[in-house]
């Protein structure tokens, strides 16, 4: 896999994000919405690799679901622009708190729409990260 593999989906599961959360389909909003954020900063990851590829399934602390693991991943240029300002600071600490096993779970529609305000719009984490992308 490499770097357009990852922006790619990115930018659909949070398209699908959006219009789950216009539907009422709260719990699947709030998975895909971390989901898009997931894929994003594993394009971060993958543009830091030879062709932009992805790390082998063998390097196991790329392969890995919790956004905050990955934020490091990418370094600290990106976590200085997550704490550039209050409202990014806000946004990402609303972000992170998704895990993959949100699939599992169900979301209030405040934390599904809390959720894909942080991640989308002009100070969302989506536009953050996609400057290292």
């Amino acid at each position: 896999m490499n770097r357009s593999d990852f922006q790619r989906p990115a930018r659909i599961r949070l398209r699908e994000a959006r219009l789950l959360l216009e539907n009422q389909c709260y719990d699947g909003a709030y998975y895909l919405g971390g989901y898009a954020v997931e894929c994003a900063l594993k394009a971060c990851i993958a543009k830091k690799t030879r062709r932009y590829d992805f790390p082998e399934r063998d390097a196991s602390k790329y392969y890995e679901h919790k956004l905050e693991k990955l934020a490091l991943l990418v370094g600290p240029a990106l976590l200085a622009d997550l704490s550039s300002n209050v409202n990014i600071k806000a946004n990402w600490a609303i972000v992170a708190k998704w895990t993959h096993e949100s699939r599992y779970a169900v979301t209030s529609k405040q934390d599904a729409r809390s959720l894909i305000k942080a991640v989308s719009g002009r100070e969302g984490i989506l536009r953050c990260i996609r400057r290292h992308w």
